[in-house]
């Protein structure tokens, strides 16, 4: 394990010597606390990173399980960050560090595969707003030599009324919003925020037609059944990609091994879950089929749609992806959960279902001047991709290439970069 340490103090003091701080209006007392320390592993932070991310409005993608499974299996150098004052830790920065075409980016463990990024903070420093700039300068200085450029991506400015301390970085908005669905005091209350009587009417007439040929259960996988659920959804969702003439997001056996990994892993407890596959079977005539499958996170009261996937070899007119998620809202509205969330990626199946939309960003900490390039051309790239995905017939085109040379999407269950 190597660590690099950076006090903010000296930074401060240097650079005011050479009037570079002469424009930051931070108050000396509070700026010259902040120690910065860079962490090439996660093992020596898990006590305090622990303690950090049973804030729920943290985000599970920044949580120790989820970041674990990925580091494991992807092997990325890894450069958390980890900020300090006194012997308070006032946040920690779970970044990995990735090469390309001679830059090195330093981006959130997971990064494209993460659905809502938050990092991690204490209440303490939530307190104080937003990152300042002399504290921005700390990181930058404690990264220099490791990365080139810091890329921090899909993290919403403002989540669930709280603003981020790193809206003070220089932003862009991803091209890729989130759709969740908030649940209010009843179930029919939250239906009728996406229009409950066509809602119940579907429902009803879904399960009439299953019901027809035997039956279905609604099931959570057991601990010796969760590892094969998720190994049929790999093969139900690889012939839809193929089918749909898209890229297979799950087609490297790193990502499938990281996957399966966060099966194993359970969070704080209780209810928490780093993954939980559920799935529709049905009964009678099909019995054991599985027709449609879900894979969930739970973090305190926010749950994500991690992916999904079906099968329309039989039973198609029964709609039995549409069946599963009102399944799997219905439970979880009786077990406390606020926010359903769909996570990022425009399809029609999730306008449908949610009442809101979650505007996120991407942020940049340049670090050296390669770096400045980088994040001017990362932002350049943004702005094009958010042109594309306006065009609906240029953004098909576009994938139909990417299927046919075998570029990968992520393996979220959104529509991808």
């Amino acid at each position: 394990m190597q660590t690099q340490r950076q006090d903010i103090a000296g930074i401060a003091a240097a650079e005011a010597a050479d009037g570079r701080t002469a424009s930051i209006g931070t108050p000396p007392a509070a700026a010259d606390q902040l120690q910065v320390d860079v962490f090439d592993s996660m093992a020596p932070l898990e006590a305090e990173w622990r303690t950090l991310e049973q804030d729920d409005l943290t985000s599970l993608h920044q949580s120790y399980d989820w970041c674990a499974a990925w580091a494991e299996t992807i092997s990325h150098p890894l450069a958390i960050v980890r900020g300090s004052i006194g012997d308070h830790v006032a946040f920690i920065l779970p970044l990995e560090i990735i090469r390309s075409r001679g830059i090195r980016r330093a981006e959130f463990i997971g990064g494209h595969h993460n659905n809502i990024n938050t990092g991690l903070f204490s209440a303490r420093f939530l307190a104080n707003g937003k990152l300042t700039a002399v504290q921005a300068t700390a990181i930058s200085a404690a990264l220099r030599g490791k990365v080139d450029v810091v890329i921090l991506r899909n993290i919403p400015l403002e989540w669930r009324g709280r603003g981020n301390p790193l809206a003070s970085l220089t932003s862009i908005e991803n091209q890729n919003h989130a759709f969740q669905l908030p649940f209010l005091g009843s179930f029919e209350a939250s239906l009728k925020q996406v229009n409950a009587k066509r809602r119940r009417k579907k429902f009803k007439h879904q399960s009439r037609i299953l019901d027809g040929k035997g039956g279905y259960d609604h099931i959570i996988a057991s601990p010796d059944q969760q590892d094969a659920l998720l190994d049929l959804f790999f093969r139900q969702k690889a012939i839809r990609f193929k089918d749909a003439g898209l890229p297979d997001a799950f087609k490297d056996a790193r990502i499938k091994a990281a996957l399966h990994a966060m099966l194993h892993r359970h969070g704080k407890g209780g209810l928490d879950a780093t993954l939980q596959v559920h799935a529709l079977r049905l009964k009678g005539e099909h019995e054991g089929h599985i027709p449609a499958i879900a894979a969930l996170s739970r973090k305190g009261d926010h749950v994500i749609c991690q992916f999904a996937s079906i099968d329309e070899t039989l039973v198609a007119e029964a709609s039995p992806g549409e069946l599963l998620f009102w399944l799997m809202i219905e439970r979880l509205h009786r077990e406390g959960v606020a926010l359903f969330d769909f996570g990022i990626g425009n399809q029609t199946y999730k306008r449908s279902w949610c009442p809101m939309e979650t505007v996120q960003h991407d942020l940049f900490l340049p670090i050296s001047g390669r770096g400045h390039l980088a994040a001017m051309t990362q932002r350049g790239i943004v702005r094009v991709k958010v042109a594309i995905k306006s065009n609906r017939k240029l953004y098909s085109f576009i994938q139909r290439l990417r299927a046919r040379h075998g570029d990968g999407a992520a393996p979220n269950d959104g529509d991808g970069d």
